[in-house]
C-alpha cells in the first residue's frame, strides 16, 4: 500500500522558499495587497507549511525585512571596499552603485520607505525595524562624513541620506531611466567636494 504522506521539506529550505516567494510579492505589490495565500500559491507549498516556519504574518513580514537589511548591508560593504580607508571615494562609490540599481527595470524604490507608507503607527515592530536600520544609515554617513574632515558633518550627513531616499522616489516618480539617477555620482562628488572645502 503506498503511503499518502508528504515528505517534509527540511525546516531551513522551508524557509528559503517562503522568504523568496513573500520577498518578491511584498517588494513588487505592497505587503498588505499580499495575503498570506498568495505567498502559499508563489511558494508552492501547503499553509501550514508556512505557519510552521512563521507564527503570523507580522513574523513573517518581520524576517523579510530583517532579509532586507542584510542584503542592504551587504550591498553597502561591496561598495565601501573597492576603497579601504577613503571616505571620499567609499560615499561616490556608493552612490554610483545606488544609480546603478535604481536605473534597474524591476526597481521599485526602497522596501523601507515603502514599508513607512504602509505602517503609520511608530511603535509597530516592522515600523521599529525600520528606525533602526534608518538610524544605522544616517550614522553610518555621519561616520563617513566626520573621517572626511567635513567641518559640518551632521549637515553633510543628513544631505547624504535626503539624496540617497530622494533617488529612490525619483525612480518611482520618473522612471528607472531618470536623468537625475544617472547624474547622481557627480552630485555627490560635487556635493563632498564643497562640504569639505577649506
Amino acid at each position: 500500500m503506498t503511503s499518502s504522506k508528504r515528505t517534509r521539506i527540511p525546516r531551513t529550505e522551508a524557509q528559503e522558499i517562503i522568504l523568496n516567494a513573500a520577498e518578491e510579492l511584498f517588494y513588487q505589490e505592497g505587503i498588505h495587497a499580499v495575503s498570506v495565500d498568495a505567498v502559499v500559491e508563489r511558494a508552492g507549498i501547503n499553509k501550514m507549511s508556512v505557519y510552521r516556519q512563521f507564527a503570523s504574518k507580522a513574523d513573517l513580514i518581520l524576517a523579510y525585512m530583517s532579509r532586507k537589511q542584510q542584503a542592504f548591508w551587504t550591498e553597502w560593504t561591496t561598495s565601501v571596499t573597492k576603497h579601504p580607508d577613503q571616505p571620499r571615494e567609499q560615499l561616490i562609490q556608493f552612490f554610483h552603485d545606488l544609480a546603478v540599481k535604481a536605473s534597474c527595470t524591476d526597481f521599485r524604490g526602497c522596501c523601507f520607505i515603502n514599508v513607512a507608507v504602509e505602517f503609520p503607527d511608530t511603535s509597530h515592530p516592522v515600523r521599529e525595524l525600520v528606525t533602526a536600520h534608518q538610524k544605522r544609515v544616517h550614522d553610518t554617513f555621519l561616520e563617513l562624513s566626520t573621517a572626511l574632515g567635513a567641518p559640518h558633518p551632521h549637515e553633510l550627513a543628513y544631505t547624504l541620506r535626503l539624496l540617497m531616499e530622494g533617488t529612490y522616489a525619483d525612480s518611482q516618480t520618473y522612471g528607472t531611466n531618470s536623468a537625475a539617477i544617472q547624474m547622481l555620482p557627480v552630485i555627490v562628488e560635487k556635493l563632498i567636494d564643497s562640504a569639505v572645502a577649506p
